[in-house]
């Protein structure tokens, strides 16, 4: 067994390790069991830039390589002229005379220090926009501050204003500014108004769910639910969870594919005739021709399937073990909800009046992928080509 390292810090080559793990979707423990080092001293390295791996430092093609500056370092020994010395090297004189004067001149010119030097003179990436530009900082901080996704704000930005490109910046600059706070752009109290408020980025590839999780019977998977549903481009398929609070608490959750419409309900309890017969009553609510299909996770809270396709004609459909993405409008929306729901919390004392302002909140919000346009729009507009 490898003893924990105490104060010695990561080697280059350690550090590269650890950021491909962390970009694989490893947790801090496996890292650190695999550096043989505590997972602590691994967060600590990973959240001084908030888990976005550094961009790789290079030199540029103009600069002295160190074995120009080893020539340079000869031609002084054997007391050549600065012009001779350049037509050796192949660089202007003016090139050489800057580089003795920078590093000690002719009798302290060291080629190897003033290579290091030069490394450490070499100019950093170029300032944030959002640093530059503190009106824009504080116009992204206010929205921010409204529960607004960094994607909502870039967007909007970009159709307010579309011929200034001064006050447009991208959805990634806001995350890095937020997450990297080195930069000095945004606060680190903005974090909370994100829609998950953790500190550390996380892959995409991460997950904390078990081989066996959500098994249940008589499945229909998802690879047979009609083409129409996948591509949105016919609206009337729906996404359905389970958002969950402490002591057994939870939201029914209901997104329509197309339009990222959001239905929500209370949920005394997980039990499967209660989901059904609360999804049958919401199924009922909505025009024929906009139910369609259901897509559920394998949660046993829908092992009573059968009884809701019987009841209202709608065919449900099961995605695979661990994949989440085959219901991305659902996993984005339980996203949002924790803004207003968050982890901890007792749903059971949530009246479905406050879910019902909640729902309306997130349908009058525009949203990047229908073009700016609002859910409620968009599904209003299915709701009267079905009239």
């Amino acid at each position: 067994m490898r003893k924990y390292r105490k104060r010695n810090p990561f080697t280059e080559s350690d550090k590269a390790e650890m950021w491909d793990r962390w970009l694989q979707g490893d947790s801090l423990h496996a890292i650190a069991r695999l550096l043989g080092a505590s997972h602590t001293s691994v967060r600590r390295h990973l959240l001084a830039t908030g888990g976005i791996r550094p961009a790789r430092r290079h030199r540029s093609t103009l600069a002295l390589s160190l074995s120009e500056r080893e020539e340079i370092s000869r031609g002084i020994v054997a007391g050549h002229s600065i012009r001779c010395i350049a037509r050796t090297v192949g660089r202007a004189p003016s090139t050489i005379s800057r580089e003795l004067r920078r590093n000690g001149g002719r009798q302290r010119y060291r080629a190897c220090q003033a290579d290091q030097a030069a490394w450490h003179r070499a100019l950093r990436p170029k300032r944030c926009k959002l640093v530059t530009n503190p009106a824009l900082a504080r116009i992204v901080a206010a929205k921010l501050r409204s529960l607004w996704s960094p994607e909502q704000i870039a967007g909007w930005l970009k159709c307010t204003y579309p011929d200034d490109e001064s006050f447009q910046v991208s959805h990634e600059t806001i995350y890095r500014s937020l997450f990297v706070q080195a930069r000095g752009a945004l606060k680190k109290e903005l974090l909370q108004h994100l829609r998950r408020t953790r500190t550390l980025r996380r892959s995409r590839h991460f997950t904390q769910k078990t081989p066996d999780h959500g098994r249940i019977k008589d499945t229909v998977p998802i690879r047979q639910r009609p083409a129409e549903a996948e591509d949105r481009a016919v609206p009337g398929h729906w996404e359905g969870d389970l958002l969950c609070g402490t002591r057994s608490s939870q939201i029914l959750t209901l997104v329509e594919r197309h339009s990222r419409y959001v239905m929500l309900a209370r949920l005394p309890s997980k039990n499967p005739a209660l989901v059904v017969d609360t999804l049958i009553k919401l199924a009922r609510k909505l025009p024929r021709e906009l139910c369609k299909s259901l897509t559920w996770d394998r949660g046993t809270e829908m092992a009573d399937h059968a009884r809701f396709s019987l009841g209202t004609d709608i065919q449900v459909y099961f995605c695979d073990p661990k994949s989440p993405w085959q219901r991305g409008s659902s996993e984005n929306t339980n996203g949002l909800l924790r803004q207003y729901f968050p982890k901890g919390m007792d749903l059971s004392k949530v009246h479905q009046n406050r879910l019902n302002a909640v729902a309306r909140q997130l349908n009058e919000r525009p949203r990047k992928t229908l073009n700016y346009e609002t859910p409620a729009e968009r599904f209003n507009q299915c709701v009267a080509s079905t009239g």
